[in-house]
């Protein structure tokens, strides 16, 4: 569903949010709460409070896009998020899987690989 460069951050919300809000009403939540750019391309997502629905919202070529996905049955698993904090970032692959109803705290990654001699990011 999402092809994304490494540069494209998500940025999920930890809260839930009501899911009345327009995009106004979330761009206002990203600069408000998060002191994030909403012009610079990066995904925003939000999470219900039955979390059985998800809007993520992006600027693209001169204007928003929102998405909305809603489960018929079950409810999103959100990664595990440190105590306090407003947002946790995921990477597209995490998004994707998000998406498709699978629980991140779940998955295990292998350590990613680097040349020799250099360190990893």
């Amino acid at each position: 569903m999402f092809a994304l460069p490494a540069s494209v951050r998500v940025v999920l919300a930890t809260g839930l949010v009501d899911m009345r809000k327009s995009i106004d009403g979330l761009m206002a939540l990203v600069r408000a709460a998060w002191g994030e750019d909403v012009y610079s391309g990066h995904l925003f997502a939000f999470v219900s409070r039955k979390g059985d629905r998800v809007k993520v919202l992006t600027w693209s070529r001169g204007g928003f896009v929102l998405q909305y996905k809603r489960l018929e049955a079950g409810r999103f698993r959100l990664p595990p998020v440190d105590a306090g904090a407003q947002t946790v970032h995921l990477d597209a692959t995490q998004l994707a899987m998000l998406l498709d109803g699978i629980d991140l705290a779940q998955v295990r990654r292998q350590p990613a690989w680097t040349p020799p001699g250099r360190t990893g990011t």
